[in-house]
């Protein structure tokens, strides 16, 4: 337990509501988050996890086309989708919400107006493009070409990912566009920009200073430094958050961009928390340094290929905002709004050797796999072998093994065997008389778990946290094998109570350390302990209505407070009565790899 609490932000990246997510989708942005979240909180800190569905842009356009129904039906669908599938998984959102309200929309336009006023965001007649079939404008990552100034085929508009570099859609080599292939076409339009090489500066100075962000990370912003080119933040389109300019905010054609209002959603989620709460200015605890000069932390949480919005762009308008560019200015009416404290990015999933395709049937969504699998085995899987420093492939042959082998073999035998034994002989939790070296260093080896495992935690190494918390459930298996206190039972029985004693106690342990991980299983295992109340709190799916008088929306929010899980070892209480476990996790028949294959079209690598 801390000396001291930290007040935590965990910003989640917004999942874009043209479709439902896959499982790559939550590896890079859902799990980790909720991990780290739920370890803070357990920890004694103060923890506002925030996100929602990001609604606006021209591929929600394209799909609601697709589907025949506006893009607000679209979006109204997807959202509630997206959000079922969350809290399904169990990540424990204070708020998540969506960027079509009415609230998001004043919050991103307060924020626009502060760069404005500030001079960091002008206006340019530049070249924007359009689809010659549609006449709708394209966005730059839905136009792809040859990279111009590494050769790369496969760059998008606004970036390429095989050498970094910011690109203009208009000098790509044979630009195409992604949705019909068609070869785009570029008119002069006016629009808004935002001055980023007036923030290289102090962003280089700020971004030196990251000491605990992961490698690559750190480098990859740095090296985008050298090449920062004033961005459009406004786009030809009928939907989205309007300009908030006069001669410009009633009109139909133009709206902000939509990944300027996603990025904001952070700190506009965040008032609609405080406002829901009954409290309009708590967020500010999360955002601002308080009375004590103690600043928040914000950890924002999303795979790589969006380390650009967080590391750099998100910073660069918030000290815009803030008046601190080569511009200077004033703090807008919100106050000065902390930076990013870490960046914590994954990398990609694969599946199956190849990459997630919906069209070609190379993807698992959400939905289906929870329908066939537990939430735990899913969150384990991502977490033991998920795509944390380096890309990585998810195979159905890998999940089967760590299900069985791990979950049910390891973790879940031990449960079983040890309330079992214990629920069979003696009907309740025995005492521990005339400890051993054996027992007292199985006992120390759990009680120590806690620092090191928090601390990686602490740091989001998550497979490393992992792998030490299941280290302790290898020893006491070990220690269960090795003392055999089946036999006692007839030559030994005070001896058994004592084995079943340490060995109750460190599962006791186990499920404690387990919890971020395993929340579901964790509150199995606190109840076949003989626990009372909620140990590990879940997120509910509430319908609520628009602040501001808009249209109704489900959120997902929960009690967390009300969750009895803290990060420290307890002892377990001595003649409390147990019953006969049930297994606390399924395992899984190998005719589900041969399933699951067949369902990518058989044509796995």
């Amino acid at each position: 337990m801390p000396s001291t609490q930290r007040t935590i932000l965990t910003a989640v990246a917004w999942p874009y509501a043209n479709g439902p997510r896959h499982i790559g989708h939550v590896s890079g942005f859902g799990v980790p988050s909720d991990v780290f979240s739920r370890y803070q909180r357990m920890a004694g800190n103060r923890v506002l996890m925030v996100s929602g569905t990001d609604e606006h842009g021209t591929p929600i356009l394209v799909q609601a086309d697709k589907e025949g129904v506006t893009a607000r039906e679209l979006a109204d669908r997807y959202n509630r989708v997206i959000a079922e599938d969350l809290r399904s998984l169990g990540l424990a959102y204070d708020l998540f919400t969506r960027t079509t309200t009415r609230n998001h929309y004043a919050v991103v336009q307060e924020i626009f107006k502060g760069l404005y006023d500030n001079g960091y965001i002008f206006p340019k007649t530049t070249l924007g493009a359009i689809s010659p079939s549609t006449g709708r404008t394209l966005p730059d990552r839905y136009i792809e070409g040859t990279c111009y100034i590494c050769g790369y085929d496969g760059a998008r508009g606004d970036q390429c990912d095989n050498c970094g570099n910011q690109l203009d859609p208009e000098k790509l080599i044979n630009p195409r566009s992604r949705i019909n292939g068609e070869t785009p076409k570029f008119i002069e339009t006016e629009q808004f920009f935002l001055d980023l090489p007036a923030f290289a500066s102090v962003l280089g100075s700020w971004l030196q200073e990251q000491k605990s962000w992961r490698p690559n990370v750190l480098k990859f912003s740095l090296n985008l430094l050298d090449d920062l080119q004033p961005r459009a933040i406004s786009r030809d389109l009928d939907w989205g958050v309007p300009v908030p300019l006069e001669g410009w905010v009633d009109r139909p054609d133009k709206k902000l961009y939509v990944w300027f209002d996603a990025v904001v959603g952070y700190l506009s989620a965040s008032v609609e928390w405080a406002r829901r709460s009954g409290d309009p200015d708590a967020w500010r605890a999360f955002w601002q340094v308080g009375p004590d000069g103690e600043a928040p932390a914000a950890y924002y949480f999303m795979g790589k290929d969006n380390i650009v919005f967080h590391s750099e762009i998100w910073p660069a308008m918030l000290l815009g905002y803030d008046g601190r560019g080569d511009k200077n200015g004033e703090p807008g009416s919100l106050g000065a709004l902390a930076l990013p404290h870490e960046v914590v990015s994954s990398e990609f999933l694969t599946m199956e050797g190849r990459k997630f395709s919906s069209s070609r049937a190379v993807v698992i969504y959400v939905r289906d796999f929870l329908s066939r699998y537990d939430a735990d085995a899913l969150r384990y899987y991502i977490t033991a072998a998920g795509p944390e420093t380096q890309d990585t492939d998810f195979t159905w042959s890998e999940f089967l093994r760590r299900n069985n082998d791990e979950l049910v073999a390891g973790w879940g035998n031990l449960v079983n065997r040890a309330v079992s034994m214990a629920a069979k002989n003696l009907g309740e939790i025995p005492a521990g008389k005339d400890l051993t070296p054996e027992d007292e260093a199985l006992l120390a080896t759990s009680r120590g778990a806690f620092a090191a495992v928090g601390d990686l935690l602490d740091r989001c190494r998550f497979k490393a946290a992992l792998a030490e918390a299941m280290r302790v459930v290898a020893e006491a298996n070990k220690y269960v094998s090795d003392h055999e206190p089946w036999k006692l039972a007839k030559t030994d029985p005070e001896r058994m109570a004592t084995v079943l004693h340490v060995t109750l106690q460190v599962v006791d342990d186990a499920k404690t350390l387990l919890t971020p991980f395993l929340p579901f299983s964790s509150e199995k295992v606190f109840h076949l302990l003989g626990g009372e109340g909620t140990w590990s709190a879940m997120p509910e799916l509430r319908e609520v209505e628009d602040l501001d008088g808009g249209p109704g929306y489900p959120v997902l929010t929960g009690d967390y407070d009300q969750a009895l899980a803290r990060w420290e070892s307890t002892p377990i209480e001595v003649g409390r009565k147990l019953e006969p476990p049930t297994p606390i996790f399924k395992k899984l028949d190998p005719s589900i790899v041969d399933e699951e294959l067949a369902r990518l079209g058989g044509e796995a690598a």
